[in-house]
């Protein structure tokens, strides 16, 4: 591979003008595409397989007019008299009368008077419904009223008409003495992903990163415009495959955090190695080979790790995480090769000017035998005087942040986990107060009465089945709330006493589902539980179900990958035990600041369900990256040579710098989607954050070097059989002939010179 690789590498170099010409026509060719032919992006949910999904279609068919759970885009608005009034005063009546009359005039809105028909006083309401459905508290105190958008489904709903929404029900707050008013419900969800300042925070970090590491305002450019030339052709590309086939909106989400992320990071990583090979030639061309011949082989198996990650997403089961997966993939296999071509045919454009727009010199260390000494090399050596010592702190220190994973809990977010201080919120604690928890997570019971002939005895059967379901253990209420036409379907709705992120409502829904077969050969029915709260139940048990099969998949792939890499069994098993380690630390870090509110940053709450997936995948394929960009270069020395302890220390002084810089530019991508308001967003920004952290820092940079001084030469071990067995990829490139070199133009020694005042790494 190295030698295919130095040969790709250095034709990109010398004929950088092809090279350059065919990423800008793909460019245009992917984006032609993507404006005549694409079509806008879908939400529609579906997993097929679960209970919730079957209990849907069944309503389909019995009930057509029925919208999806996750098409709904009602508001619900809470309004309040303060305690020792009621809504039915004049002020409160007149006062609720003014909100009514503004709330069509917000954009999004129907002009068909007709259009929402829950436009009404909850004091007037409250006389005609039945007392399970009343929009009214029993002491009159606290009301609901509704109204829906007019889109076709929520994720249409713009950020701007929720915005206006909140500020129209502030500015109608105070208008009687005490009036409140508050809302929610899936109409106050925005389904815009994060905004662009995370991206940008991380940009601007990563910036200065690349500058402090080459000292060159020209290089430290490159690998940020390369990777988000690679993130724009991967969203261009996502755009254009809608033209055949459905993709959903959240789709490039997870590809522009993990393209971004990891095309800075390989074409940083190759660009080290370009300007470490300028020590040992004067032929660009040359160093362009090498680099990519090595690097580059780091990187294609690197890359080759994540997309292992991100593809085997496709287990699950999860039509909307497989479409994610599948898209991050493509991304990554973008920045790849964008690492692999584009980059050598720049850096044959740019030639001396690669290191040019410097703002500072470095001075270089250099032992008696003019190795370079660095920080890398005395941080190698520092972790080689008590490896001992290292092992066990670490050890011992991320599995006391992993404790608390034991008191994960998982759900979906809710309105009732929603920020104190939104409207959501508030209005999710009203509605509690007024009508308990339960109120906002009803499950819904189908029945179909299809196979009973007979009338009576079909609303008979329906009767039995709503008794049944109200006898189940914590159910405030359960009521038929509808039949269809034909009156061959009923619908029972069935309200918990908690609430729909607690515990006993799991119970519950588990509680009627076993009862299924049961209540059916009684009645001669066929039933199902659907709603939202069971929908959502159902996702979380095939994530939680489908965990051990992807970790399978995802580290016997990767292992048997990086046997390959390092022609070890030893370093493959110390790398995937150290993921695991980190990845341990990293949900015990969030279970305990966002679920258990620990220092007091954040308000706790569930963890969102995909989250343990989610991160493994993502942080798995990142993990390894490392693994693979700082143990390749530690082997090639053990290869060309060097015993383990030597080897461990060389791998420091040459690639030390390059994974703190992109590991340190990881974190602040990541980091910087902390500062979004979305808790999911913020959570997901805070463990992926810290997991590279835990993982490159800890575990790549302390850990592994540590198990590798213990092993010594046994690290290297591999049975004689499965030697010969496993092809040599030659990751390290000891193919390639260092001492061939083209002549130097004289015309060029000088720039050369220049170029090496920052060589060292």
């Amino acid at each position: 591979m190295a030698r295919l690789l130095y040969r790709l590498g250095s034709t990109a170099f010398r004929r950088w003008p092809l090279f350059i010409a065919g990423w800008l026509l793909l460019a245009v060719v992917l984006g032609s595409v993507a404006a005549a032919f694409s079509k806008p992006m879908s939400d529609e949910f579906t997993i097929p397989g679960i209970p919730s999904e079957a209990a849907a279609d069944l309503q389909q068919e019995l009930f057509p007019e029925a919208e999806d759970a996750f098409d709904d885009a009602t508001v619900n608005v809470v309004v309040a008299a303060p305690e020792g009034h009621t809504l039915d005063e004049p002020q409160y009546a007149d006062a609720i009368a003014d909100l009514i009359a503004d709330i069509p005039s917000l954009p999004q809105m129907s002009g068909d008077p007709e259009a929402n028909p829950g436009l009404v006083d909850p004091t007037v309401a409250a006389q005609q419904a039945p007392p399970a459905f009343s929009p009214l508290s029993e002491d009159g105190r606290i009301g609901t009223l509704s109204f829906e958008w007019d889109v076709e489904t929520a994720s249409d709903i713009e950020p701007e008409s929720i915005e206006a929404a909140e500020e129209l029900f502030a500015d109608h707050e105070g208008a009687a003495d005490g009036f409140v008013v508050e809302a929610n419900g899936p109409g106050m969800q925005s389904m815009s992903p994060p905004g662009g300042a995370a991206e940008l925070i991380g940009i601007g970090i990563a910036l200065i990163v690349l500058l402090l590491t080459f000292g060159s305002a020209i290089a430290a450019g490159m690998p940020i415009l390369t990777a988000i030339f690679g993130v724009g052709l991967g969203m261009t590309g996502i755009t254009a495959m809608t033209a055949l086939t459905d993709i959903g909106t959240s789709t490039p989400m997870l590809a522009t955090m993990i393209g971004l992320a990891v095309g800075i990071d390989y074409t940083l990583f190759i660009l080290a190695r370009y300007r470490s090979e300028l020590h040992h030639t004067d032929d660009r061309q040359h160093a362009t080979g090498i680099a990519v011949g090595t690097a580059g082989s780091a990187v294609v198996f690197a890359g080759l790790t994540v997309l292992i990650a991100l593809s085997a997403l496709a287990v699950v089961r999860i039509p909307f995480l497989t479409a994610m997966g599948l898209a991050a993939a493509a991304t990554v296999l973008i920045a790849v090769l964008v690492a692999l071509t584009l980059l050598p045919a720049i850096l044959g454009m740019l030639k001396s000017w690669t290191f040019r727009g410097r703002f500072r010199s470095e001075h270089v260390e250099r032992d008696e035998h003019g190795l370079v000494i660095n920080n890398g090399v005395r941080w190698g050596r520092f972790i080689g005087r008590a490896p001992v010592a290292v092992v066990a702190i670490i050890v011992i220190g991320l599995g006391a942040l992993a404790v608390p994973i034991s008191q994960m809990y998982l759900a979906f977010p809710t309105d009732s986990t929603a920020p104190t201080d939104t409207t959501r919120r508030q209005a999710s604690d009203l509605m509690t107060e007024a009508f308990g928890p339960g109120r906002e997570g009803p499950l819904l019971v189908v029945v179909d009465g299809r196979d009973i002939a007979d009338d009576g005895a079909r609303q008979a059967a329906f009767e039995q089945v709503t008794t049944w379901a109200g006898d189940q253990d914590d159910v405030a209420d359960a009521t038929l709330a509808a039949t269809n036409e034909a009156g061959t379907g009923a619908l029972i709705q069935v309200t918990p006493e908690s609430g729909p992120d607690e515990p006993a409502t799991l119970d519950l829904l588990e509680a009627l589902r076993d009862g299924q077969s049961g209540i059916e050969e009684q009645t001669g029915t066929a039933t199902g539980v659907t709603g939202l709260t069971a929908i959502t139940t159902d996702v979380s048990d095939r994530l939680t179900g489908a965990l051990p099969l992807y970790l399978l998949v995802v580290v016997g792939l990767a292992f048997i990958l990086l046997m390959l890499v390092f022609r070890s069994v030893l370093v493959p098993l110390t790398a995937t035990l150290g993921f695991l380690l980190s990845v341990l630390a990293t949900l015990g870090a969030t279970v305990a600041v966002f679920q258990e509110g620990a220092l007091g940053i954040f308000e706790g709450q569930p963890i969102v369900s995909f989250m343990p997936i989610f991160l493994i995948g993502m942080v798995f394929g990142l993990a390894m990256d490392y693994q693979v960009f700082l143990v390749t270069r530690m082997r090639e020395a053990h290869v060309h040579g060097l015993s383990t302890r030597e080897a461990v220390v060389d791998g420091f002084r040459n690639s030390a710098r390059v994974v703190v810089a992109a590991a340190t530019i990881m974190i602040a991508v990541f980091a910087g989607f902390m500062l979004e308001e979305d808790p999911v967003v913020k959570s997901m920004g805070f463990a992926l954050a810290a997991s590279i952290l835990f993982d490159a820092f800890i575990v790549r940079m302390a850990l592994i070097p540590a198990v590798l001084y213990l092993l010594g030469e046994k690290a290297w071990w591999l049975p004689a059989w499965l030697d010969r067995l496993l092809p040599n990829v030659d990751v390290e490139g000891t193919s390639l002939e260092r001492d061939s070199l083209p002549a130097v133009r004289d015309d060029d020694i000088d720039d050369l010179d220049d170029d090496k005042e920052l060589v060292s790494v």
